[in-house]
């Protein structure tokens, strides 16, 4: 199957250069017939003048001369010439042409149509939707020089064919939609069905037996789509690896270990990132892990990981991916390619299908672990070899209430997220809130088990006694919560609010909804973000925590009950440490 595509492929590249030179002029053209000398040529482009205004006649090959409507742009020259055939104007043989295959022109005499600009509106008025109902206006043709084939005659051609060039056919009706059988270069019924499918489809007679010209057509429009790919063999000596690339999407940029980077080459986006380094299994599944973090490989789409190799795809509205990695003989190789969202999704997947059949790993050649281009002063947290690395639009922070997961945290961006997860990766769902004291119950949609639950202290907490407060200060940039130490200013607000604390401590706006604890390491309360003063500006050590009834209620409402603090002693520095750390959480806001 891989020799198949890759001669497949090298097939479409035939066209590349030619089509690719023309599409850079602008101009395709209709070429409805061809002509053995140039007295017959003039004689067949005057009588199709007096039916239409852009004739033009073109010396071909040397040998024949050529009778071209024209020059359009390639997409209006498929919809005219759709057009024409339905409507029986020119003969059914007509097919698109470019201006590169053109020489002399011969009619006009004197013109050089090879120059104008091309049309991007028809002139068939079968081809305005809004003038069907008008008579058509241009005067009949007369029957074409050289006939299409006969059937018996296309049957005849057909057998010339070789088993990559049927399969070519079968594949050019499959992407066109006509074929769902097989790629196995039999013409049975299915192909025929397929064949007379696509003569119907575009005006031809349905005979089930493409004739030459319709073969060439066929395999023409399917080509085109792959004009501007420049899909090519690529050999990597840095990473080890030869596969097919499409060249003319993308170019070489660099070498960041594990990552050998072809940057996009045009308004299209496509990126391919090789994967190359020394490992065993535990690397791969480590690769399969951070890939994942990454943005070039959106949230949503197929995972696999096997013993030996992994797959992952990506979709959003803005882009779409493919990852393949696989182990073999103590290295990790692979690729990614990345491209927006939009356009043929049928190009890229086969774009990938030819990229995955083709991918080889060369043996003994491994992108080394210190592969770095620059000097390295670059260098960011939220990237990763190059790539960044997906992060949340702001975090804040949360403790766990109970042994299946559920977290405490504020209110305070809920209304900005479009997804919300407890750490990275948890996803979880808001199952009671209560704005006024900005209290937010989060539910995972997986059972945890948290390594510690929060303990609430049951009785009034002293005035001035010693708190802590553990939250993610920097948001996502620690892993772990920073403690905040500071002292209980009040056990009200400042106009007397019953359900709030005042705290003698500076927070950041991570830290909200983290727990405050006393020095036994209960919980008296959570931190509030820090709301609208109106006009006043309360100094930065001022700070709030709703108290441990107004939680306690709360809680409630949903069925559950705080864990009660037993009395003990003052913990240790390092154990508050380790306590805060294993019941608070931070939780992440996406978007």
């Amino acid at each position: 199957m891989k020799t198949f595509l890759v001669l497949v492929f090298s097939l479409v590249l035939s066209g590349f250069s030619s089509t690719a030179h023309a599409q850079e002029q602008g101009s395709a053209w209709i070429q409805i017939e061809a002509l053995r000398t140039l007295a017959e040529g003039e004689g067949r482009a005057r009588s199709y003048a007096a039916s239409f205004p852009n004739v033009s006649g073109f010396r071909v090959g040397g040998r024949w001369y050529a009778i071209a409507l024209g020059p359009y742009t390639p997409d209006a020259a498929r919809a005219e010439l759709t057009a024409l055939k339905r409507g029986r104007l020119i003969p059914q043989d007509s097919y698109i042409a470019f201006s590169n295959q053109y020489e002399q022109q011969f009619w006009p005499v004197g013109a050089n149509s090879l120059l104008a600009t091309p049309q991007t509106t028809l002139l068939s008025p079968l081809a305005q939707p809004d003038q069907t109902d008008q008579p058509l206006t241009l005067e009949p043709v007369p029957p074409a020089y050289i006939p299409d084939e006969t059937p018996r005659e296309a049957r005849a051609s057909e057998r010339g064919l070789d088993g990559e060039q049927r399969k070519l056919l079968q594949e050019s009706l499959q992407w066109e939609g006509f074929y769902d059988a097989a790629i196995d270069g039999s013409f049975g019924a299915g192909t025929r069905r397929a064949m007379a499918a696509w003569q119907e489809a575009r005006g031809y007679d349905v005979t089930g037996i493409l004739t030459t010209n319709q073969r060439a057509q066929l395999v023409e429009d399917y080509r085109s789509a792959f004009t501007d790919l420049g899909l090519a063999s690529v050999r990597d000596d840095a990473a080890g690896i030869e596969m097919i690339l499409p060249t003319g999407k993308v170019e070489y940029s660099r070498a960041e270990a594990p990552f050998v980077h072809y940057d996009s080459a045009d308004a299209d986006e496509v990126r391919v990132i090789l994967i190359s380094q020394s490992g065993d299994e535990a690397t791969l599944f480590g690769l399969y892990d951070i890939m994942q973090t990454l943005e070039v490989v959106p949230t949503e789409g197929f995972r696999e990981r096997k013993k030996q190799s992994f797959v992952l795809t990506g979709q959003s509205p803005e882009l779409n991916s493919y990852s393949y990695a696989a182990l073999k003989d103590g290295a990790v190789k692979g690729f990614t390619v990345t491209w927006k969202s939009g356009g043929d999704a049928r190009v890229m997947e086969r774009v990938v299908k030819t990229m995955q059949a083709s991918f080889s790993p060369l043996d003994g050649i491994v992108l080394p672990d210190n592969a770095l281009s620059g000097d390295g002063t670059d260098q960011r947290i939220d990237l990763m070899a190059g790539l960044e690395i997906r992060r949340p639009e702001r975090s804040r922070s949360g403790f766990y209430i109970d042994e299946t997961g559920k977290v405490l945290t504020t209110t305070d961006v809920l209304g900005q997220c479009a997804r919300i997860t407890i750490g990275e990766e948890i996803e979880a769902d808001v199952t009671a809130r209560d704005d006024a004291l900005g209290l937010a119950l989060l539910t995972p949609r997986q059972s945890l088990r948290p390594l510690a639950v929060a303990e609430f202290q049951g009785s009034v907490p002293r005035l001035n006694s010693e708190v802590t407060l553990a939250g993610f200060s920097y948001e996502d940039i620690l892993d772990l919560p920073v403690l905040t130490f500071g002292t209980l200013a009040d056990i009200r607000g400042l106009q007397g609010e019953e359900f709030v604390e005042r705290l003698a401590l500076k927070a950041l706006p991570g830290d909200a909804g983290g727990p405050v604890f006393d020095t036994t390491g209960a919980v008296l309360g959570m931190l509030r973000a820090r709301g609208d003063a109106g006009d006043k500006q309360l100094p930065p050590e001022v700070n709030f925590a709703v108290d441990v009834p107004a939680i306690a209620d709360f809680l409630g409402q949903s069925g559950l009950s705080p864990r009660a603090a037993e009395d003990g002693k003052s913990l240790a520095p390092e154990d508050l440490v380790t306590l805060a750390g294993d019941v608070t959480v931070r939780i992440s806001c996406w978007n």
